[in-house]
């Protein structure tokens, strides 16, 4: 009967300590963000310069967010947006790299 008193914490979407979490929640949106970007701009070889600054951009924003996180709602966010960003990247880089055609 003691799980009867403990707080409902399944509802929300990102704190599940109750508490609220604006670095860390704008942290996952943002590596999110930037790992989309960089996976679908990746399919199209003439955009390997957004596809890759877009992904390191994402997988440092990812690891800092790692750092600091605080729940696991959090990190599984995190996760995938730093698979997204890493996969975006190294296909980036396989296309042209982070100056390719600049110089």
């Amino acid at each position: 009967m003691a799980q009867a008193l403990r707080p409902n914490t399944a509802g929300s979407l990102f704190a599940t300590d109750g508490k609220r979490h604006p670095l860390q929640d704008t942290l996952m949106a943002v590596t999110l963000v930037l790992g989309v970007v960089s996976f679908v701009t990746a399919m199209f070889q003439s955009l390997h310069l957004l596809s890759s600054w877009a992904g390191l951009v994402g997988i440092f924003t990812g690891a800092y967010g790692q750092w600091v996180s605080e729940t696991t709602r959090e990190r599984f966010g995190l996760i995938l947006g730093l698979g997204a960003s890493g996969v975006g990247f190294f296909l980036g880089m396989a296309h042209g790299g982070l100056f390719g055609g600049l110089w």
